[in-house]
């Protein structure tokens, strides 16, 4: 099967070699998403900020490759602090509808650019 890249302008280009997303027939796997301002480039400030931008900049990827955020069916999300899970949780339910995706989370030392949060999905299209 064909790898198709996708980018969006909705969400920042990616800092590395990488791409933001690959499709391989109907599965979309994302790269990681942080919460950088895709126009400005620049990270937002705050924890629950950072986690809005990260899910929008997810959000949009997933819209470019014809997808929505109810067809993700795993998230990875990376947190510098644990005991903010409660915060991501109830954010993350403004973005995905029930029934809700596996997921996993992992605690972590430090994120790219300095970054509080960041999220990675696997969707069926």
């Amino acid at each position: 099967m064909e790898k198709v890249v996708i980018n969006s302008q909705g969400a920042p280009a990616a800092i590395g070699p990488y791409s933001q997303a690959i499709q391989i027939g109907t599965t979309l796997y994302s790269s990681g998403q942080i919460g950088l301002d895709p126009v400005s480039g620049e990270l937002v400030s705050g924890f629950e900020q950072q986690v809005h931008r990260a899910f929008q900049n997810l959000q949009a990827v997933i819209e470019q490759a014809g997808g929505s955020m109810a067809q993700v069916v795993k998230f990875t999300l990376f947190l510098t602090d644990l005991s903010q899970f409660g915060v991501v949780n109830s954010i993350m339910q403004t973005y995905v509808p029930q029934p809700y995706p596996a997921r996993s989370t992992v605690g972590v030392a430090s994120l790219p650019r300095g970054a509080l949060f960041e999220v990675e999905a696997i969707a069926v299209i």
